[in-house]
């Protein structure tokens, strides 16, 4: 009798085991790493750098997209007035805004893509989770951690800190009190900035 209630506790205690593997969510850092890894790779490829400027920014985007969630950053840079945006409306600024982040941050990160990367101590809570890293060389060293969510099986980045500035709070400040018509055109109008000054410092 006894081994029969040492079985059925062994099984219960093995049944419970296993739910509680099922439940745990993927480690964030062993996602990350691959992804970042591959970022780099494709900012290294010779043919990237030969391509035009406008095929490395959808080359990038597309590659970034994987792990980044360019849908939630914006939600978080426009704020309130994002509830209220139709949702053709909301794709095309989400499409915009990466984009935009593709010209602003392509440069900077090509001059990263030489240095070593260092990954730190993750920290976790529920579905939410940041994971630092070091861009490192002799000269300096540059923190950079990513704010993420668990969607489904795969951890999204919504926010970037590169040296403890956020990517998002910078964005912020800069459609801060826009109106919501407005919010698109302002969004196109920087975004052909950017384009124009790459075409300048291009010639």
């Amino acid at each position: 009798m006894k081994t029969v209630l040492y079985s059925m506790l062994l099984l219960l205690l093995l049944s419970f085991a296993g739910q509680a593997a099922a439940a745990a969510p993927p480690n964030p850092t062993e996602q990350v790493k691959p992804f970042i890894e591959r970022v780099v790779a494709q900012l290294k490829d010779p043919s990237f750098k030969k391509d035009t400027v406008d095929n490395r920014i959808d080359r990038i985007v597309k590659l970034v997209s994987e792990h980044f969630d360019f849908q939630e950053m914006s939600k978080r840079v426009v704020g309130k007035p994002w509830q209220t945006l139709p949702a053709a409306q909301q794709q095309q600024f989400s499409g915009l805004f990466a984009k935009l982040l593709g010209y602003v941050y392509l440069d900077k990160v090509d001059a990263y893509v030489e240095m070593k990367i260092e990954f730190g101590k993750e920290q976790l809570k529920g579905e939410r989770a940041e994971v630092k890293t070091m861009f490192t060389d002799a000269a300096k060293s540059i923190p950079v951690s990513y704010v993420m969510m668990l969607k489904g099986d795969k951890w999204m980045a919504y926010d970037v800190f590169v040296e403890s500035i956020s990517l998002v709070r910078n964005y912020m400040e800069q459609f801060k009190g826009i109106p919501q018509e407005q919010l698109i055109p302002t969004l196109e109008k920087k975004l052909n900035e950017l384009k124009a000054n790459k075409e300048k410092n291009k010639a």
